[in-house]
């Protein structure tokens, strides 16, 4: 299993462009972002970098630009995180989780079936 890093919230919104749309250049990155968020050029490079050294992105260089690749897919990411809110919240207890969360939220017919089919999936996926 590849290592996932620790995506802080800032580096999330540039990840969250890449897995979007990729390759990106800074520019381009700074463009999407500027509707949103108003981070200086220092800021998104800083950003990058760190990207970069945590080995959750690369670059090819393009001309006088670099274009950036996430390294890890949404998917890979979303497990990860999964797992770390799980232990840390509910030591682990996916079914504490479930509970918790059924008892809370509202949830229409077909979101019920769907929930059912999984869990029937699951018991043969054994």
């Amino acid at each position: 299993m590849k290592n996932i890093p620790n995506i802080s919230g800032s580096e999330l919104e540039i990840m969250k462009l890449l897995w979007k749309d990729n390759p990106l250049s800074a520019n381009e990155i700074r463009s999407l972002l500027s509707d949103e968020i108003s981070w200086s050029n220092q800021t998104i490079k800083t950003f990058i970098n760190r990207l970069l050294n945590k080995q959750a992105i690369r670059f090819e260089k393009s001309g006088r630009s670099y274009l950036y690749y996430p390294l890890i897919s949404y998917d890979e990411y979303v497990k990860e995180e999964n797992k770390f809110f799980l232990e840390k919240v509910y030591d682990g207890a996916i079914s504490m989780l479930f509970s918790k969360f059924l008892e809370e939220e509202k949830l229409s017919d077909k979101e019920i079936e769907n929930l059912q089919r999984i869990l029937e999936q699951k018991k043969y996926d054994k």
